[in-house]
């Protein structure tokens, strides 16, 4: 089930990045010259091409848009996954000779980079980050099992760990959730088949906290789609120059 799980975002994940390719003259670049490198935190199960799509947006606009995949496709300890990430974004400054970079992070990307920023340091090397359909207070273990086709979370350490009230999510809420000088931004939907409830996907402490459907009531966006959906980036894009949340309701 996992594998046809994968399958199916890979395929659509194939499909928006050949319809974003078609489209990509046409996306408005971003106010300003774009400075630090965007690294795409993938999900749990989320393949590296899945995240093609929005890399692709965030190239056409300038930016050094990198792809990182969870190693093992995040089913194991979000704590060894921070670690991972942390030499990961090494790499990236080292590549770049960027000082600080910043972040988009989809699902558990976003429990992972969060762990990074708050117990590893990496608030020095993040100026920006922001999360797409992240369960920051954790959700119900049916909607992780039944979205993943995972069967139980027995076995599955990042199942456990991001269901409500586990170890791991109560010590990554303790106090601050928005620590040193990073702007934080949560971008969430109401048709979130994973997260729930929808209101787990914020963080408190000065964060910009964005539902779609308050901006745009209209606008259908599920957990997958919060990486493919143009309404989602134009607030990334907006995020990452630090602008006003204004979403285009009815950009493709």
């Amino acid at each position: 089930m996992l594998l046809r799980k994968t399958a199916l975002v890979v395929s659509v994940a194939v499909a928006a990045l050949i319809a974003s390719a078609g489209t990509a003259t046409a996306a408005p670049a971003a106010a300003a010259a774009p400075t630090n490198p965007v690294i795409v935190v993938g999900g749990l199960s989320g393949v590296a091409v899945a995240y093609e799509p929005i890399a692709a947006r965030l190239r056409a606009d300038g930016y050094r848009a990198f792809v990182y995949q969870l190693p093992g496709l995040g089913l194991g300890d979000i704590h060894t996954s921070a670690r991972a990430f942390a030499t990961y974004v090494d790499q990236v400054r080292a590549s770049t000779g960027a000082s600080t970079v910043d972040v988009v992070a989809h699902s558990e990307g976003g429990l992972v980079s969060r762990y990074y920023l708050k117990r590893l340091g990496g608030t020095a090397t993040v100026g920006r980050y922001v999360s797409l359909g992240t369960p920051q207070y954790g959700t119900y273990v049916a909607n992780i099992v039944a979205f993943l086709g995972l069967g139980s979370c027995a076995g599955i350490v990042a199942c456990q760990q991001m269901t409500i009230g586990s170890a791991f999510l109560a010590d990554l809420n303790a106090g601050d959730d928005t620590p040193g000088a990073v702007r934080y931004t949560t971008i969430r939907t109401l048709q979130d088949e994973l997260v729930r409830p929808t209101g787990n996907a914020v963080v408190n402490d000065g964060a910009t906290n964005v539902l779609i459907q308050s901006y745009c009531p209209l606008r259908v966006v599920g957990h997958l789609g919060l990486v493919l959906d143009g309404t989602a980036y134009t607030i990334v894009r907006g995020a990452l120059v630090d602008g006003p949340v204004r979403p285009n309701c009815l950009a493709l």
